[in-house]
């Protein structure tokens, strides 16, 4: 008598091969057409990008004009300790969960790596691209001359870099979204759509996500979720990345909130927002730390006092910005001093052995 789970056991192999095949075929498809019409878009990119810092330079540039040196000074002297105080301690937490980017990331990835190091690496490629522009090439330059020593080979850096920005963007999706569920109103006062369509994006948004969900939760169990050869995180880690993105985004929002002027009146959900959406404007940009496009975005958003949200933004770029760059560059130069240091003495030490 035929024995049915004989049977079947091949079959469900034969059909794992052929979705696995599947896979992989639509992958290469894909970036088949990418390379097709990557000059194509390549200038729709730049077509884009010059758009957006064009309307930018020019909210920025007639703000700029308007702007009384004196007012802008005494808005300097208004920001209290208290409140620079308080903006330090939150850009340390939004750097302290950027390091989980990079843990999950090594985790999916299942590579060891001292959280000392995976720490530093994450500062300080987050701290250089943050301030340089082009997060994926100068992060994952940054990530490779620290990892590379300990044994991580580029391909591996690339799908660290790559997964760390998957946790960025899905954090920060999530606070778009909310933000336009929960604040539709608020929110209309700032792009302009009734309360109904801020909703109906919100809405959009969570969708999305949850799309992007049930498909790795399902590509886990039916094959290799392969994108550029790129596996991506199951749904556990997923919904880490989410909370991940979520602190780190709320928390560097959080330091320009804190500089503002008091009475602006913006809740901090609606605020988070626009932070966010700012940011993607800036990144979309591709000018180094959205120079020009953020500040233009923010200085529309929040209103008020041009002098005043001016003061603020420069205290954020100051805070969030330069003092982590130049604290990165000091800590990647003592790393390397000590990496080196630590190679010639165990030289001499097998020169004295011998």
């Amino acid at each position: 008598m035929l024995d049915v789970n004989e049977d079947r056991a091949p079959i469900n192999a034969g059909a794992e091969q052929s979705q696995q095949t599947n896979a992989a075929l639509r992958a290469a498809k894909i970036a088949s057409a990418i390379r097709r019409n990557r000059t194509h878009l390549r200038h729709l990119g730049m077509a884009i990008s010059l758009i957006i810092v064009s309307t930018s330079l020019f909210i920025f540039v007639r703000t700029i004009i308007r702007v009384d040196p004196r007012q802008l000074e005494a808005a300097f002297a208004a920001t209290g300790l208290d409140q620079i105080a308080l903006a330090f301690a939150l850009a340390a937490l939004s750097y302290l969960a950027l390091t989980g980017y990079d843990g999950l990331a090594l985790r999916h990835l299942r590579i060891k790596v001292p959280y000392r190091l995976t720490a530093l690496a994450s500062f300080a490629s987050y701290a250089i691209s943050f301030t340089l522009g082009f997060p994926l090439i100068t992060g994952a330059a940054v990530r490779y001359w620290i990892y590379g020593p300990a044994g991580l080979s580029a391909g591996k850096v690339a799908s660290l870099t790559a997964i760390a920005s998957i946790t960025f963007w899905l954090g920060m999706g999530l606070i778009v979204a909310v933000g336009f569920l929960g604040e539709a109103q608020a929110i209309g006062g700032l792009n302009h759509f009734n309360a109904l369509a801020n909703q109906l994006i919100g809405l959009g948004v969570i969708g999305a996500l949850i799309a992007y969900l049930i498909w790795v939760g399902l590509r886990r169990w039916r094959a290799r979720p392969v994108i550029f050869n790129l596996a991506l995180p199951g749904p556990v880690l997923t919904l880490g990345q989410m909370v991940l993105g979520v602190i780190d985004v709320c928390s560097a929002a959080g330091v320009l909130y804190v500089l503002l002027p008091k009475g602006h009146g913006l809740a901090f959900l609606t605020f988070c927002a626009l932070y966010s959406f700012a940011c993607m404007l800036g990144i979309a940009s591709n000018a180094p730390g959205g120079l020009g496009v953020f500040e233009a975005t923010m200085l529309k958003g929040v209103g008020g006092s041009s002098e005043s949200v001016l003061a603020s933004l420069l205290l954020f770029r100051a805070i969030y910005y330069l003092i982590p760059f130049i604290l990165a560059m000091a800590l990647l130069g003592a790393h390397e001093a000590a990496r080196r240091w630590r190679s010639l003495r165990e030289a001499l030490e097998a020169l004295d052995e011998e």
